[in-house]
């Protein structure tokens, strides 16, 4: 004998519940991604600073995928210099994307009426106002008045 299962299809409100919520993460990993380019950025800066004040042909090391290469500080800057070049590129695709997907979140809060509970300012608002200020965000509860 088979037995039926019924598979009960989401309400609007769920899916609306659910699309809001899969914005939301998608801005969370944008957010996550964007500090950690940013650390690497800060970091390679003051790498290059620092190799900058020394003799060009002193021997330094680089971590190249795990294993430690001796080479000469002429050998490494001009590398280090491109690659920050390259990750402030990435810094401003990553704040432009951040952006656009702050405002996607707000019209989709006000197209179906979402008010977020928690107290804290989410992301998207924070993004919009364009502040600069940080605030923490909080998945608070989502209401979604239809």
């Amino acid at each position: 004998m088979e037995k039926l299962v019924k598979v009960k299809k989401p309400t609007e409100e769920e899916q609306i519940h659910n699309t809001f919520n899969a914005l939301r993460t998608e801005q969370r990993q944008l957010a996550t991604k964007l500090s950690e380019i940013e650390l690497d950025l800060n970091e390679h800066s003051i790498v290059i600073d620092t190799l900058n004040k020394l003799d060009e042909d002193r021997k330094c090391f680089r971590l190249i995928g795990g294993v430690l290469v001796e080479r000469k500080i002429c050998d490494v800057l001009p590398t280090l210099v491109k690659n920050r070049g390259e990750m402030g590129k990435i810094v401003k695709t990553l704040n432009e994307q951040l952006t656009k997907k702050g405002i996607e979140i707000n019209e989709f809060k006000n197209k179906h009426n979402i008010q977020v509970k928690g107290g804290f300012t989410p992301i998207s608002e924070m993004v919009e106002s364009q502040t600069g200020e940080k605030k923490t965000e909080h998945s608070g509860s989502v209401i979604v008045n239809t």
